[in-house]
């Protein structure tokens, strides 16, 4: 079923995608199992494809929305009465990965829960304006990446402080959500199936101390985050002048460079604010991969690493970080 979808969603067929979820749910698959193994499954591949430089990002896109038309078709053959409480479930701020939270949505519906989805990308003050005008049970965040941490602690601080508890869920928080309670979450799951699992039984948990979240970032975190701009900027000359190659660039090329560079420099920063180096070396080791696989070879990857450290040097733990990094490329 999984092969069939990619197949279909991968071709743009939207009809035949539509059908084919419809059908199945007509034979008497439960609705969560297409939710989760189809369209889920199916979504997992669409990125590892676009990873390894097998589909394009246009073709990634157009996949994805075709995969929202199934879920959201899926969604009108269930209508559930809500019986339990009321969830709001919303992106954090700069996090544009919508479909996994639109999972969720649809998974609490068939729990009995009344939702407001309010999708990707949600501003802080416009999510705790949403809280104060409906007064939800929940607050379920997602973060996708590593790099919105920040913006995600600001929103859970901000709903905890309007009294009301919060379960994240996201790559974002770590292998194991490890990141999420640090940053004052009442929960974490591992995916939507888990979140409707925990919603359902002991809800809320057991409050942890607000002292454990009140301080993050330091003056290391503080300093990257001002000197962004510099860091790119300066890092893209000196890179020019410490990799050759990067002289034949065609402009798609340095752009795509560029922005390579901005993301060692805001993934750094995530590491700096939660004090966690893998955070860091898991996107130099993901980075590396995706990069080969588009032909780049790893010693641009470690040259750029090298001319953000430069500018780091009176800043030991964001040094040792970068080191770390480039120590892993040279594995």
């Amino acid at each position: 079923m999984v092969d069939e979808f990619l197949q279909l969603v991968g071709d743009g067929d939207e009809y035949g995608a539509v059908e084919l979820i419809t059908e199945l749910h007509d034979s008497g698959v439960p609705a969560e199992r297409l939710m989760i193994d189809v369209i889920g499954g199916a979504q997992t591949r669409v990125g590892e494809l676009w990873a390894a430089n097998e589909w394009s990002v246009a073709r990634e896109h157009a996949a994805t929305a075709i995969s929202e038309r199934a879920l959201a078709a899926l969604a009108l053959r269930t209508n559930v009465k809500p019986t339990r409480g009321r969830v709001t479930i919303a992106c954090v701020d700069g996090e544009w990965h919508a479909l996994p939270t639109r999972m969720l949505a649809e998974m609490l519906r068939l729990d009995g829960w009344r939702v407001d989805f309010l999708g990707a990308n949600v501003p802080g003050p416009h999510l705790i304006s949403h809280l104060h005008q409906t007064g939800p049970d929940v607050v379920a965040l997602s973060c996708m990446i590593a790099t919105r941490l920040p913006r995600a602690h600001a929103a859970i601080t901000a709903c905890r402080t309007a009294g009301i508890p919060v379960i994240a869920g996201g790559r974002g928080f770590g292998p194991g959500g490890r990141y999420a309670q640090h940053l004052g979450a009442d929960a974490w799951a591992a995916g939507a199936e888990e979140a409707v699992r925990r919603l359902a039984h002991n809800w809320p948990p057991h409050n942890q101390d607000p002292q454990l979240s009140a301080f993050l970032g330091d003056e290391e975190y503080t300093y990257v985050v001002r000197h962004r701009p510099e860091l790119i900027n300066t890092a893209m000359r000196q890179l020019t002048e410490a990799y050759p190659a990067m002289r034949e660039y065609s402009q798609r090329q340095l752009d795509s460079t560029a922005e390579d560079m901005a993301h060692i420099v805001d993934f750094l920063a995530a590491a700096l604010y939660v004090s966690e180096t893998a955070i860091f070396t898991d996107f130099v080791a993901w980075t590396n991969e995706v990069l080969q696989a588009r032909g780049v070879p790893a010693v641009a990857l470690r040259v750029g690493l090298e001319t953000v450290q430069a500018q780091l040097r009176d800043y030991p733990t964001a040094a040792a970080m970068l080191t770390a990094g480039m120590r892993l490329l040279n594995q």
